[in-house]
């Protein structure tokens, strides 16, 4: 964070503690930070919406259900200085994605990024997209990199978020939580969720995988932060090739640090079609998918990369729509893409087994880009049949 781009705490609206928002069909009043919510019928909505500009008080029902949510006593002032009323959007999007930057302080091998470049938008740029994806709708968003929380205007971006009205995820190696500047940050603006990689038990090993001296003791120590300021961590246990046999001491490390966790093991190629991660798998450690039955990619959630530029998911990345240049009345069009990409053609023509694949459409055509490694993602080539 910048002295330049960094939002003061003067300029954030002051008293104001809670959410009140459309999310697809319904409305919730949140508490950011805080994954309880209270879900609201539409007159409460209307309610809050019209006491916010008459600057009516903190009505009894809201006293009521902040207190039974989150155990909150709200003051008896104007709705406005305790909660932001967020407007319906047009759009009907609920949750996004979004790459504040490439760069990132790991070389891991089976970086699905590929070429991890330090570029993207300028402060404008990126205050401009999150004003973009609050009109969408997006209620949710996951800031991820690269590694986040290096990007030198994360700070600015993360507050104005939240300013926003928006429920913040943010996906990190954990490399920086131990810094000071983050640390105040997510105190002044606790995460929705913090969602950690864990790349090995060990020094030897963590920083192998890695390739990033001194690595390890940074991310114990982000640890022991986050455990100490008690916020939201969910934790990715990273299985390659080069940690496979601590798996069992990754897991006890998340166990011992009382945070949940999950184990992923199959790695994709790159964004780009390369086959660089596929080599890195521990072939032993790798699990058959669950079948593929469709998702909301494009229509309710989409993606942006660090130019906003927006595609249906972080796989499925071309055709894209420039929010940038083009607004939030480009969205629309990711909904035809959506349809368009999930059809099976190309390589999966003439399947017979449509119905019970494990791999959605984009991803197989990255797959076959990096050379058609069939048993990693398709029944016929004998993996999981």
């Amino acid at each position: 964070m910048t002295a330049t781009t960094s939002i003061s705490r003067e300029q954030e609206p002051k008293g104001v503690r809670l959410v009140a928002s459309p999310f697809l069909a319904q409305y919730l009043l949140l508490r950011p930070g805080r994954a309880t919510g209270v879900r609201i019928p539409e007159v409460r909505y209307e309610e809050l919406r019209t006491a916010g500009a008459e600057e009516r008080p903190v009505p009894a029902w809201m006293v009521d259900a902040a207190s039974k949510a989150w155990g909150v006593a709200l003051p008896s002032v104007p709705v406005g200085d305790v909660v932001l009323v967020r407007e319906r959007s047009q759009y009907g999007y609920g949750k996004a994605s979004w790459e504040i930057n490439l760069g990132c302080d790991y070389d891991c091998e089976f970086c699905y990024l590929g070429e991890k470049r330090f570029e993207g938008l300028n402060w404008d740029g990126k205050k401009q997209l999150l004003e973009v994806l609050r009109d969408a709708g997006v209620l949710w968003l996951q800031i991820t990199g690269g590694e986040a929380l290096i990007d030198r205007e994360f700070g600015a971006a993360y507050e104005y978020a939240h300013r926003l009205g928006m429920m913040v995820q943010v996906s990190s190696n954990g490399s920086s939580l131990r810094k000071r500047p983050i640390r105040d940050l997510f105190t002044r603006h606790r995460p929705y969720r913090l969602t950690l990689s864990v790349y090995g038990a060990t020094a030897e090993t963590y920083e192998k995988v890695t390739r990033n001296r001194g690595a390890f003791g940074r991310f114990v120590q982000g640890l022991d932060v986050a455990r100490e300021d008690q916020l939201p961590v969910r934790l990715n246990v990273i299985v390659s090739d080069d940690n496979a046999h601590e798996v069992s001491e990754m897991v006890a490390l998340c166990q011992s640090y009382g945070f949940p966790h999950q184990v992923f093991t199959n790695m994709s190629p790159t964004i780009d079609g390369e086959a660089n991660p596929l080599a890195t798998q521990a072939e032993s450690h790798i699990k058959a998918r669950r079948v593929f039955t469709g998702c909301n990619a494009g229509h309710t959630f989409f993606h942006v990369n660090p130019h906003g530029i927006a595609s249906i998911c972080k796989v499925g990345r071309d055709p894209s729509v420039n929010l940038v240049t083009e607004g939030v009345a480009a969205l629309p069009r990711l909904g035809v893409i959506a349809e368009s990409l999930q059809l099976r053609t190309g390589g999966c023509s003439g399947c017979t087994i449509a119905g019970t694949c494990r791999t959605c459409r984009p991803l197989a055509k990255l797959y076959q880009e990096a050379g058609d490694r069939r048993d990693l993602y398709c029944q016929h080539g004998g993996y999981g049949s």
